[in-house]
């Protein structure tokens, strides 16, 4: 019965930036600062151990948010740092984050550290800018558009109810159980429902990538980040067999018939890099627009309290019917709407994401 508020969360995980992190441009000045010299500023801040930086800092805090918050109290809201094997000056105040994102925005372009990309395809969308990212931003929409979703809400529903019952009379890690949820509605919206077969070994190999995604970009056998790569791998040649099994079939309206539109002109390899990309996208930003709705409710008795009546009404005349959740039963879900489009508003979406800048940037009369 839940089940439009979890899925409208779906649509917009391409969209959710709250902090920003810059990388500054591979060019000479900025190798000379990277190294504390150059003829440039840099704010203040620490670049640690040659390669690994502050890394193991990073890791050793276990929560990301408590080593970017010992850094802002030390230096201020702008400091320089290097993780991942990434120089890069972290940006954390509301007005120096609009200035990059939205006032001086020429002056940045979305980036990832190098093993980032390596990890989930240099072809996936949010690694893209300019005509080909607008390409991939028309598939994807496409894919998630009134008309082609609207089939898959009983699908969704199901899902939901799945999730309800497992966990019926436990204590709950509700962002981890989110990210289940999300996991399993991001791999039916991709590849529908005709390619259950894969989605059990799929789940395994992402949870194995995830694992890795921020340990340190090390392959060496037994370290996360080599099993990430292997498991990247294996992801690959999964997906490239359902796109094999697929052409032999008509597409379908999900994520994967969009991407293997024959008039799109993907390769293989562009599929899979922006199939794996977003789930990626997918699963913590939605899980964590969900588990701020279950905390904003939890703190608003009377908008719980109406969200459920309005809920139960639907309910209950499903019941009497014995059909499943339509696309017509959610557009009558006003109250519930407002409620997903609020914490959208409000909510801290993702800790920080990356942005490079494409030439030397002097912010309030300081480079």
């Amino acid at each position: 019965m839940g089940a439009f508020v979890l899925f409208v969360c779906l649509l917009v995980p391409f969209l959710l930036v709250c902090a920003v992190c810059g990388r500054r441009k591979a060019g000479p000045s900025a190798a000379a600062d990277a190294c504390g010299g150059g003829g440039l500023q840099l704010p203040p801040g620490s670049m640690g151990w040659p390669y690994v930086g502050e890394t193991f800092q990073l890791y050793s805090s276990k929560n990301p948010n408590v080593f970017f918050n010992m850094k802002r109290n030390k230096y201020g809201p702008i400091f320089k740092t290097h993780i991942l094997g990434c120089p890069c000056v972290m940006v954390s105040s509301p007005e120096a984050a609009r200035f990059v994102l939205v006032t001086q925005a020429h002056l940045f372009k979305p980036t990832f550290p190098a093993s980032k990309e390596r990890m989930l395809g240099p072809q996936a969308i949010f690694f893209q800018e300019g005509d080909y990212h607008a390409h991939l931003r028309r598939l994807v929409s496409r894919a998630f558009s009134p008309e082609a979703i609207r089939a898959s809400v009983p699908a969704i529903e199901a899902i939901a109810l799945r999730s309800l019952r497992s966990w019926d009379g436990q204590f709950i890690n509700t962002f981890q159980e989110m990210k289940t949820y999300t996991l399993n509605v991001a791999l039916l919206s991709i590849f529908g429902e005709e390619e259950m077969c894969y989605i059990e070994e799929l789940k395994q190999c992402y949870l194995t990538l995830e694992k890795g995604y921020n340990s340190m970009p090390v392959n060496l056998p037994g370290t996360l980040f080599h099993k990430a790569m292997k498991a990247r791998k294996r992801l690959g040649a999964i997906v490239a067999h359902i796109i094999s099994a697929r052409r032999e079939r008509q597409r379908g309206s999900d994520l994967l018939g969009s991407f293997m539109d024959d008039r799109e002109a993907l390769t293989d390899a562009q599929i899979a890099d922006n199939v794996i990309g977003v789930i990626f996208a997918a699963r913590d930003t939605t899980a964590s627009v969900l588990t701020w709705m279950v905390k904003f409710l939890g703190d608003h008795p009377a908008v719980l309290k109406s969200v459920t009546e309005e809920q139960l009404e639907i309910a209950k005349e499903k019941e009497a019917t014995g059909e499943p959740l339509s696309w017509a039963d959610t557009r009558r879900m006003r109250v519930t709407s407002r409620v997903i489009q609020e914490t959208l508003r409000v909510a801290s979406i993702l800790s920080f994401t990356f942005r490079e800048a494409v030439e030397d940037v002097e912010y309030q009369g300081e480079p």
